[in-house]
């Protein structure tokens, strides 16, 4: 891990120069999922509503893998407390139209069933369409369909465009600006993969999963009652083995060193086959099962806390839009649904994740070898299944140390990076978010982890119980809130617009199916 010193360096150069500045105002939007329940808290069978537009084209409001699943996403803003008032006017606006549904309040699920009643997500008679059901029902053969009922928040984060011309000049780079910031972005991301355990272990939500999620699998999980499994000093059982892994995840090798490393390692993935999927089979008895048998469909299902993101054109590839524009933004993945927040998300994580990826940009950072590589994907499974046991240990550069210890050490050097991004702002919501996490490093038991398992007990709750009386409270928050007119209107017209434009895509379609997908992975 690069030092204390290196960082110290390169924030007196960015103060020195006055560019300092020029850290603050990056772009910040959200994707938050949520499992839509029916009133008995089971998973809801009904269509995703049509007063809510088309999960195909709406910009703001979609759905993830199941019909029930939708995922609410913001544009990208500058202020984090305008993000989320985005994300709660959108919550806003939902809940009215679903009548007696809710939106599930935890990453984890609500009571499941089989994996045949947990419907997969329809997006239209249209290739692209087709194309993201298919993919969706190749995840489902793949991983089986109750892995993709798990909820989570992305954030995601671009840095200001006026920093990188003056990083360029401090860091004395003759590189076009181009791949300086997609080195610059890499190497970020490197750091934060080195780091990425801390996410789940200060903002994991979900040490505990409804046992109809296992379907019967013994999987070493303690009983918290009878209707619950537990692991007792669990952070996030979302991101750990039982959770949003792919299992052939150590074969993908995708590699964060360069942008060509990313997107070759990605694309060989893509267009290598995989015996195991090759027995699923991909068109059976005129039916396509899933896109391709490949390691992976297309670079979405590549899991990993945090990615590389350029906005796509229509029918383009993710991996081919990062080649010829580079990188825009990071997506970091590794948030739980925060479930005593009504949006699922709350400023001072933000703020402390803003932090946390100016501390990984400024630092120093080599290569990651396969052996790091190893190590990082050790720390976040002991960290998602173990992270608040006090003896716990992770690896570092071919050595072990406390977790705690390590926190430490990370949280106290980021003072004068939240000075920097606090700037004149009189309330210091950066300081103020990274005091927090050290006084919880310090308090464990006032994790959100630990806090979700004292209330279960305190209030003689299963996870079922607990979710659903959370669930129940933010659906009649936002049952009573009411929307500017202005508000209600803008997203009554972007309803109507996005049907439309599903109807416009359908009514153009030249091509047959199997011919969209040979011209979709014949592009380079």
């Amino acid at each position: 891990m690069p030092s204390a010193e290196q960082l110290d360096q390169r924030l007196s150069r960015l103060l020195a120069s006055r560019a300092a500045p020029l850290l603050r105002g990056g772009s910040k939007g959200l994707e938050k999922e949520s499992l839509r329940v029916n009133a008995q808290a089971c998973v809801a069978r009904t269509p995703h509503p049509d007063a809510l537009g088309a999960a195909l084209t709406h910009p703001h409001i979609t759905t993830d893998y199941s019909e029930a699943l939708i995922e609410l996403v913001t544009p990208p803003l500058e202020d984090i407390h305008a993000t989320l008032g985005f994300l709660c006017d959108i919550h806003s606006f939902v809940y009215p139209h679903l009548h007696d549904e809710m939106l599930w309040a935890t990453s984890m699920p609500c009571v499941l069933e089989s994996d045949e009643n947990i419907p997969i997500a329809r997006y239209g008679k249209s290739n692209v369409g087709m194309m993201k059901h298919v993919y969706r029902r190749g995840l489902g053969y793949r991983y089986g369909r109750t892995m993709q009922t798990i909820s989570g928040v992305h954030f995601n984060y671009s840095f200001p465009e006026v920093l990188w011309p003056a990083l360029r000049e401090l860091e004395r780079d003759r590189r076009p600006l181009r791949e300086f910031v997609d080195e610059c972005y890499f190497g970020m991301l490197r750091n934060f993969q080195r780091i990425s355990w801390l996410v789940p272990y200060l903002f994991g939500a979900s040490p505990a999963v409804c046992k109809s999620f296992l379907h019967g699998r013994d999987l070493g999980f303690r009983e918290f009652d009878s209707h619950t499994w537990y692991e007792p000093y669990a952070t996030s059982l979302r991101m750990s083995d039982i959770g949003y892994k792919n299992k052939n995840q150590a074969r993908i090798g995708v590699s964060y060193n360069s942008l060509d490393d990313y997107v070759t390692t990605l694309t060989r993935a893509i267009s290598t086959p995989e015996p195991e999927y090759e027995a699923i089979g991909v068109k059976v008895n005129g039916e396509y099962r899933q896109l391709n048998a490949n390691i992976l469909q297309i670079e979405n299902e590549f899991y990993a806390y945090i990615r590389p993101k350029q906005p796509i054109n229509q029918s383009e590839r993710a991996a081919l839009a990062l080649k010829k524009r580079g990188v825009m933004y990071a997506e970091v993945r590794a948030l739980d649904v925060n479930a005593y927040d009504p949006v699922g998300a709350d400023q001072p994580a933000l703020h402390f994740i803003e932090t946390l990826l100016a501390f990984c940009l400024l630092q120093d950072s080599p290569p990651l070898s396969p052996q790091e590589q190893q190590c990082i994907n050790h720390n976040q499974t002991q960290t998602a299944r173990h992270g608040r046991d006090p003896a716990l240990q992770l690896q570092r550069d071919g050595r072990t140390l406390l977790l705690r210890d390590w926190a430490r050490e990370i949280t106290g050097q980021m003072d004068g990076l939240c000075e920097i991004l606090d700037g004149e702002d009189l309330g210091k919501p950066h300081h103020t978010a990274l005091q927090a996490q050290r006084e919880v490093i310090a308090e464990p038991e006032r994790l959100p982890s630990a806090r979700i398992l004292a209330d279960m007990r305190a209030r003689h709750e299963s996870f079922f119980q607990f979710a659903k009386r959370l669930s129940e409270t933010h659906r009649d928050y936002f049952l009573k809130r009411r929307l500017p007119a202005a508000t209600q209107q803008y997203f009554e017209r972007l309803a109507r617009e996005s049907l439309d434009q599903q109807a416009e895509i359908e009514a153009t379609d030249k091509l047959s199916f199997d011919a969209y997908l040979r011209q979709y992975f014949s592009q380079s």
